[in-house]
């Protein structure tokens, strides 16, 4: 088990407690809209590619309508379940890279969508691997930011994820910078830097 396993599995348990009607982050999308987007992530990169690929767009839109079909369980059950053999992800060092992070930012973004939410503890070894894909992402993040970003963890330890002439600093535990490197609002961070610098930054953020 790792970090990737443990946010699959905690967000198909609130997927089966707050059904499929319920609000998350994501705009415009309650959690069914969620689950087909990770089902097909994992299980149908044909409808992936109808997103880029105009010829394909009608295909794509038809295999989401045949998720949307599944009952709310049958949909969950093929979340659980992770990627197929046939996909890389499958392997439990890839899906530990590419999951933790993605399975971690949509389980807030349905846990932050609800109006009692709670921060949860820290976990050192979440944060550890949200760190380490932190490293790998950051500069695709922020490479377009008008000025410098470097991203801070409370220990000090730092990720330059855009260089400039001035710089931004974003601090925060590696669970929150993850999700304000993936545009979310409710990410709880600290911004060093000039207002105008700052506000650049967010302007980069709000446009992804």
């Amino acid at each position: 088990m790792g970090v990737a396993s443990d946010e699959r599995q905690q967000l198909c348990d609130l997927f089966e407690r707050l059904g499929p009607d319920a609000p998350t982050l994501c705009d415009g999308w309650n959690t069914k809209d969620l689950a087909v987007h990770l089902v097909v992530r994992e299980r149908r990169p044909d409808a992936v590619a109808g997103k880029f690929v105009k010829a394909l767009a009608d295909r794509s839109e038809r295999i989401q309508s045949e998720l949307r079909a599944l009952s709310w369980p049958e949909l969950i059950d093929q979340i659980r379940q992770g990627p197929p053999k046939w996909n890389p992800l499958g392997f439990s060092g890839v899906d530990e890279a590419v999951n933790a992070a993605e399975f971690y930012v949509h389980h807030e973004d349905v846990r932050r969508a609800q109006p009692d939410w709670q921060p949860r503890p820290s976990d050192p070894e979440r944060e550890d691997a949200l760190w380490k894909s932190l490293t790998r992402v950051a500069k695709m993040f922020y490479g377009r930011s008008p000025v410098g970003v470097v991203l801070r963890r409370a220990d000090g330890t730092e990720i330059a994820a855009k260089r400039g002439p001035r710089t931004v600093r974003i601090i925060g535990e590696p669970s929150e910078l993850i999700l304000h490197a993936f545009s979310r609002r409710a990410a709880k961070v600290i911004f060093e830097g000039n207002d105008a610098d700052v506000l650049a930054v967010e302007d980069l953020r709000r446009s992804f």
